[in-house]
């Protein structure tokens, strides 16, 4: 079983992340986790904490010569940030409240925190619901994405809405033409043209004290077919990609495939006809399912999307109450992006990713890559050979 652990807080020392379950002698580059870290920080509209982080992982445990032992990998993220916030956060000592938050802000897990651990400031609630804690779940899925691509498999993120500004929905990138075409955008966006349009909604956005939120799209290609199960319910792989992408501070919505447009259309022009293929075994008529059904991969490419709100930290701050006083205030206005979602699709990416190790390592349980492979190898001549599904 393929799992992780995360701790740390957002100005705390540093973050810290425990991969368990990964197959032994599985090729593992710091600098493509270190290249990860480094998209999450990027993209238009990031705030000013990123000009003082640059994430770089530091592995502690579970890899020798570069390559994983099969026992758990541990590695930390260091805040540079800690050195600012020193008595705020000190570990240990007298307690010192020089920035409590006793201002709730709406849209934040600020004040619902507050009331289910019984704190008197937002603070502890804050620092590690933070997104800065996403930085050790794009570490995680680096680890998982050098399983993917040890396998085969791809998968890629990109933004398709800032706001109002949206890619045209005829534009559908493969993973290949995604790294290629939005892999030096500022908005991991494929055209440039509507990139250009939402930087100027971005722009406009934080001159008037708001912010953004917006669409990021998860495309994966030569996906195993059959990964995650139909026999019960925590198995459906469809579930899971939802739940992980949800797992996003500021996600609210996932759709897999047509997903919303699927609900106001009838059967006949939703659901994807087989046919055979001219090189025997079959194909389908179209893709309406994202690559997924009956809780399980079909083959087909996978189409994962996330809608993620606005940043509810504003520079023009909304209503809140002083929990302290109980009279009505301004809330809190902490560091923060006027648009995040960019960084979002690389954490996006990640968790999907994961996901997608995971189940492979479910259906194909091995302690290392070469029974691994061999498993994988000896699944595709089957299917190949039987020709009832398509194989990625």
């Amino acid at each position: 079983m393929l799992r992780f652990l995360t701790a740390g807080e957002s100005h705390g020392p540093a973050l810290t992340l425990i991969v368990e379950g990964l197959p032994a002698g599985l090729a593992v580059e710091e600098e493509a986790v270190n290249a990860a870290l480094a998209r999450r920080q990027a993209g238009y509209g990031r705030g000013g904490r990123m000009l003082i982080e640059k994430d770089r992982a530091q592995f502690t445990a579970g890899v020798r010569f570069g390559k994983t032992l099969g026992t758990p990998v541990g590695l930390t993220i260091p805040n540079r940030d800690w050195a600012n916030w020193l008595d705020d956060m000190a570990l240990f000592g007298p307690e010192r409240h020089g920035r409590d938050l006793t201002r709730p802000r709406p849209g934040h897990a600020d004040l619902a925190g507050m009331c289910k651990y019984a704190f008197a400031d937002a603070r502890p609630v804050l620092e590690r619901a933070s997104a800065r804690n996403t930085a050790t779940q794009v570490a995680a899925g680096a680890l998982a994405s050098a399983l993917l691509d040890a396998l085969g498999l791809e998968a890629a993120a990109h933004v398709r809405a800032v706001g109002e500004v949206k890619l045209p929905d005829a534009i559908r990138p493969s993973p290949a033409e995604i790294k290629e075409r939005a892999g030096g955008s500022d908005f991991f966006c494929v055209c440039e043209k509507t990139a250009a349009k939402m930087r100027a909604a971005v722009d406009a956005a934080k001159a008037s004290g708001d912010s953004l939120g917006g669409l990021v799209e998860v495309v994966g290609d030569k996906i195993i077919p059959g990964l995650g199960s139909y026999a019960h319910w925590d198995r459906r792989i469809d579930g899971l990609l939802a739940q992980a992408v949800m797992s996003i501070p500021a996600f609210k919505a996932v759709e897999i495939g047509d997903g919303q447009r699927a609900a106001e259309m009838p059967g006949s022009l939703v659901h994807d006809e087989v046919l055979p293929a001219a090189g025997g075994g079959v194909r389908r008529a179209s893709n309406r399912a994202g690559g997924v059904e009956g809780g399980m991969t079909n083959g087909e490419r996978l189409i994962v999307r996330g809608y993620m709100k606005p940043i509810p930290t504003l520079t023009t701050p909304l209503r809140t109450v002083d929990v302290l006083t109980g009279e009505a205030a301004a809330a809190a206005s902490e560091r923060s992006d006027t648009c995040a979602v960019p960084a979002a699709a690389a954490v996006a990416e990640a968790m999907v990713k994961w996901v997608l190790a995971a189940a492979v390592l479910e259906k194909f349980s091995a302690d290392n890559m070469g029974d691994l492979n061999a498993a994988v190898k000896l699944y595709r001549e089957r299917l190949k050979k039987g020709g009832c599904a398509p194989c990625g």
